[in-house]
């Protein structure tokens, strides 16, 4: 699925620049604000989720944890950059039919 966080932000900075102008201070804004936010959906999160998958894996393991964990990490966090990459995609081009 792609990233409707990147969809969103990418179809946002599209629309401003669209309507605002690319040389305005509230395009950079938005257009740095869509970086962040690809960035932290493809590779923060993503490694997170890596994180949470090994978490798992160790608890499962016998004999080496003495705990009782009630419930398992989420390990679906993050996207793939080429899902971050069509989510932008889709953004923009709705940001340029609307």
């Amino acid at each position: 699925m792609p990233s409707s966080h990147s969809a969103v932000v990418a179809g946002l900075a599209t629309l401003i620049g669209k309507y605002e102008g690319v040389d305005t201070s509230i395009f950079a804004l938005a257009f740095i604000m869509a970086l962040i936010v690809m960035y932290d959906a493809c590779g923060v999160r993503r490694a997170a989720g890596k994180q949470a998958a090994l978490l798992n894996k160790l608890i499962e393991t016998p004999g080496l944890t003495g705990m009782q964990v009630s419930e398992r990490l989420v390990e679906v966090l993050g996207h793939t950059p080429v899902q971050v990459f069509v989510g932008a995609l889709i953004g923009v081009v709705v940001g340029l039919i609307v």
